[in-house]
């Protein structure tokens, strides 16, 4: 694993609510594998943070977003928009809210990362070759390392998903890990008390 001082599990766009909707690609077992790293992120004393992909329904903050393939998506109040059922923040955790596919643009994920200390990144969710990837390109040009969970991310197709894991792996070497990797990261962690 690709982790260097404190560590935060970032939970990108991970929606899809009962995980039927045409814009989710994710499986139940991945949602399953998701909810096992966060349980462990939340034992281990790591900070779990959600990030949420969200347009208004007339559509003004979506931009440049509708030149692309995907069309108007993830629309406030479509409940196919909610974070995957079996998933979401708890306590004080953070939920930020998104109107561009990198996690970090014009939020306050920088702040909150900051905050913690954060110096190392864990990353589930998709699309894997959209808000993965643009979240890890502007995660690696803030000097975080990257830890991509590649059987808990999901592309817009295989070939698009293969294509980004590349890319990312290309930005920084060991930042492709498997959920098995960080279960096994998470358990040699102390138990905080």
């Amino acid at each position: 694993m690709n982790i260097q001082g404190k560590t935060a599990l970032v939970v990108v766009d991970f929606q899809g609510g009962d995980l039927s909707g045409p814009f989710c690609t994710y499986t139940a077992e991945q949602r399953d594998k998701a909810e096992a790293i966060v349980a462990a992120c939340r034992e281990s004393d790591v900070p779990v943070v959600w990030i949420q992909e969200v347009h208004k329904p007339h559509l003004t903050d979506i931009g440049r977003e509708l030149d692309g393939s995907e069309g108007p998506h993830c629309i406030e109040g479509d409940p196919q928009n909610e974070i995957a059922h079996g998933l979401g923040p708890v306590g004080e955790e953070f939920h930020i809210r998104k109107r561009r596919y990198s996690s970090f643009f014009a939020t306050e994920l920088d702040i909150v990362l900051k905050a913690y200390g954060v110096e190392s990144l864990i990353l589930i969710g998709g699309f894997t070759d959209i808000c993965i990837l643009y979240t890890s390109v502007d995660a690696h040009q803030r000097d975080f390392f990257i830890n991509v969970v590649t059987d808990v991310v999901a592309g817009s197709s295989e070939q698009a998903h293969d294509d980004a894991l590349k890319m990312i792996d290309y930005l920084q070497r060991k930042a492709l890990v498997t959920s098995e990797e960080v279960m096994g990261w998470l358990a040699s962690r102390p138990v905080m008390v």
